[in-house]
């Protein structure tokens, strides 16, 4: 049963993706159930499991006598005054004064926000702008899943392009998108390299760092880490990074430089991918009897109001939360208006400085 599921959900997947890259147009005709039966080796039953979720989706239709053809179901009149917000969380600290940023533009032009979130799942993205494509929808904005893993769904980017709906990223960009897609980001790079750097002329040089590996942001963080090593003439040590993906952020920093004390690998520094991840890193170092700043200091990324902790106030790099979503919003906006030029943004980074670092 599980191994005809699977193909179930392959064939409407499959049939999905055809529609969306145009190798199945509106009117045609679909592949009939003994064609596909054939080709996936499964029963006439289970196609037609998978065609009746299209039809039911709106992607197909069947006709009497006939068979079954895609639908025109992406129709867009332009004037909905509808905007698409995906999101990766909506409880994540960062996101809400995002929101508040794009909504403070999006409100003067008489804009409303249909919002969805994604949980940094590539599969939920997916469903997202499937479920948007059928609505009317005037641009989006969008922060990518795991902006730093290829996108394997660029064929409903494509379709927006071809709706000549025009759409922003923000907070992160597919690596193959990010030379024709507006864009706006932080110089993700520049900012690692200054905390790192920050750290170095203060006389660390047992630097250990923390990074987000599913994400561009925490790839380029990290770019900036080496980079202000080698500038020093320190050697980066990669038994000195800790990667994390997004379903293990909660645990594994804390248990990786906890072992990392503990197996007398003990740093003089280290450098959080953001604020919240120090925050289980000050937790870790606390744990095992150590004090932050004393025996070890530790930086974050984002300027989290709310973390302080520990009695402390994190020296971290300034996150310009609104402004960004202000920024985004004014783009597409500029976009709707004016056409889908190709331009981008890059919001270069500041030094919080707090008590965290000696």
């Amino acid at each position: 049963m599980e191994g005809k599921e699977l193909k179930y959900i392959k064939i409407e997947a499959d049939l999905k993706e055809m529609i969306f890259s145009g190798k199945i147009r509106p009117g045609e005709k679909i592949p009939s159930e003994n064609t596909l039966a054939a080709e996936y080796q499964v029963s006439r039953q289970t196609v037609r499991k998978a065609l009746n979720e299209l039809i039911h989706e709106g992607y197909i239709y069947p006709e009497h006598g006939r068979g079954t053809f895609c639908s025109d179901m992406i129709r867009h009149k332009r004037n909905s005054k509808n905007i698409g917000v995906i999101m990766t969380y909506m409880s994540d600290y960062i996101f809400p004064h995002v929101l508040k940023g794009i909504n403070s533009v999006l409100e003067k032009d008489d804009y409303s926000i249909i919002l969805k979130t994604t949980n940094n799942s590539r599969t939920v993205e997916v469903r997202c702008l499937e479920e948007l494509l059928k609505k009317d929808i005037d641009g989006f904005i969008i922060e990518p899943s795991k902006s730093h893993i290829y996108c394997k769904h660029a064929s409903l980017y494509k379709k927006l392009d071809e709706y000549k709906i025009p759409y922003v990223f923000i907070q992160g960009c597919y690596s193959q998108m990010r030379d024709t897609c507006p864009h706006v980001l932080m110089d993700d790079e520049d900012g690692g390299y200054k905390i790192t750097r920050y750290l170095i002329d203060r006389g660390h040089k047992k630097i250990a760092g923390v990074f987000k590996s599913d994400d561009s942001q925490g790839q380029n963080r990290h770019k900036g880490y080496v980079r202000a090593l080698n500038e020093a003439g320190l050697n980066y040590d990669p038994d000195s990074v800790i990667w994390y993906y997004t379903e293990d952020r909660k645990i594994h920093p804390y248990t990786s430089v906890k072992k990392m004390i503990e197996t007398h690998k003990k740093p003089d520094a280290i450098v959080c991918y953001n604020d919240q991840i120090a925050l289980y890193v000050i937790k870790a170092i606390t744990d095992c009897g150590l004090k932050v700043p004393d025996d070890i200091s530790v930086t974050g990324y984002d300027d989290f109001r709310l973390a302080n902790s520990f009695g402390l106030q994190l020296t971290t790099i300034r996150h310009p939360q609104e402004k960004l979503g202000e920024l985004a919003a004014d783009m597409l906006i500029d976009m709707l208006k004016n056409g889908n030029g190709e331009r981008n943004i890059v919001i270069h980074p500041e030094i919080v400085e707090g008590n965290s670092v000696r």
